[in-house]
């Protein structure tokens, strides 16, 4: 598939084909619906149950709280400019190597019977959408139990303009955007989602600051049932949003599907047995966290690798997400709350850079690129070393902004060491998790 075509399916969503042109598939169309619906289980089901579960019994409400109303207002802001931003097109070509225009501003210029490629193109808005809101919702994780609710919404309705909307055209946006010209590969988005938004979890857990009694107070998990039963809508919804990334009801998406199952399984095998190798103890909680970590790390490999790099990818990368959760985090000493940044961030940087070598040499796979073009791997791992570079600084500099403007908007960014001690559930929700 040719530059050109990607550019067809992804940059020019506002297009009015003509009808001899290119037709609705209603096969495409019902899948890239379906898929939508699965990637937006992900967030208000699979992602704040998975984050709940693991928060203390008097934070469980707050925590859920702050990824649902993280969904809905990112999802509100992505429709008002976030996808002008991201798919749009700026009428300078250096504007377009970083963002694209405003001209579809509340999809202004957009009608219900364009079409991207075989289904319509509101569909994919929608779709992209969810993309948008779960990468933002994924920081979360970081600064649960201190953060104040209102500091929040502002920085996510912020950040999904600021830098979402940008990375997401830099790698995803077309002809004329930067990584994507330069071949950068990312299937269905270990750079623009997980290293995004596990990078700006840390970045925000830094700013924030540690939790009080951190970390010698024990904080235990309220109930890991509801992270288990989390992790496992996030599986099932993880097919829309790797599948569903071939934008049809193809053969890439089967191999998308495949790739995805196979590494999630490998990965929590290998979670459970480091944990129990390490600490004699196969937890529910590390095989639940293993799988996810499989599901990140499987994101920017799922169409373009095989069977064997399918397990490669969901085995190292899960090695990766262990060894920041357990090791990495406690010798620098941060706050992760629930790790978004040990797993989102190191196994989807590991994925990402495995694309390059491990993808399969098929030019029916591959969009473009070193590999493609002249069989070079190693100048793909190249341009993939320098997508994760370029995303990494982006983010970093970008969150930073975006929580100083928050935080000025907001009057500060933490609750009181009262509502805190208190709680997030009665203190700010004015609920609780459980009534006697």
């Amino acid at each position: 598939m040719k530059k050109w075509l990607l550019a067809f399916l992804f940059a020019l969503p506002t297009f009015v084909f003509a009808e001899d042109t290119a037709t609705l598939d209603t096969g495409d169309t019902a899948w890239m619906m379906m898929s939508t619906a699965l990637v937006l289980l992900m967030t208000p089901a699979g992602l704040a149950l998975f984050y709940a579960g693991m928060t203390r019994s008097k934070n469980v409400l707050n925590t859920y709280a702050m990824v649902f109303g993280a969904f809905v207002v990112a999802f509100v802001v992505w429709i008002a400019a976030g996808y002008s931003i991201a798919f749009g097109t700026a009428e300078s070509a250096a504007v377009q190597n970083v963002m694209g225009g405003f001209g579809n501003v509340f999809l202004n210029g957009i009608s219900w019977h364009d079409l991207s490629g075989t289904y319509p193109t509101y569909v994919f808005v929608a779709f992209q959408g969810t993309f948008a809101a779960i990468t933002v919702a994924i920081a979360a994780g970081s600064v649960i139990e201190r953060i104040k609710f209102s500091t929040w919404l502002v920085f996510v309705a912020l950040w999904g303009l600021v830098v979402y909307a940008p990375v997401a055209h830099m790698v995803w946006g077309g002809d004329g955007a930067y990584l994507f010209d330069l071949g950068a590969l990312d299937f269905a988005g270990g750079t623009v989602v997980h290293m995004n938004g596990g990078l700006a979890g840390l970045v925000l857990a830094v700013l924030v600051g540690k939790r009080v009694g951190y970390p010698k107070s024990a904080m235990k998990p309220a109930t890991v049932l509801l992270t288990a039963l989390g992790a496992a809508l996030l599986w099932f919804g993880w097919y829309g949003f790797n599948a569903g990334s071939a934008f049809g009801a193809n053969a890439i998406a089967g191999v998308a599907l495949l790739t995805t199952t196979i590494a999630t399984a490998a990965a929590a095998i290998t979670w459970m047995l480091a944990e129990w190798v390490v600490y004699k103890k196969p937890t529910l909680l590390g095989l639940a966290t293993g799988a996810v970590s499989g599901l990140v790390a499987i994101t920017p490999a799922a169409g373009f690798v095989g069977v064997g790099g399918a397990f490669i990818v969901g085995i190292v990368g899960t090695l990766f997400a262990f060894w920041g959760v357990t090791v990495l985090k406690k010798k620098l000493g941060y706050d992760d709350s629930l790790d978004a940044f040990g797993v989102h961030f190191l196994a989807g940087l590991f994925g990402a850079l495995a694309t390059g070598l491990l993808a399969l040499k098929d030019n029916d796979l591959l969009w473009d690129g070193p590999l493609k073009e002249s069989g070079d791997r190693i100048g793909q791992f190249i341009v993939q070393v320098e997508s994760v570079v370029i995303v990494g600084l982006f983010t970093l500099i970008g969150t930073v902004v975006v929580y100083y403007v928050a935080t000025a908007l907001t009057g500060g960014s933490r609750v009181s060491e009262d509502e805190e001690t208190m709680g997030l559930d009665e203190s700010v929700q004015g609920e609780r998790y459980m009534n006697n």
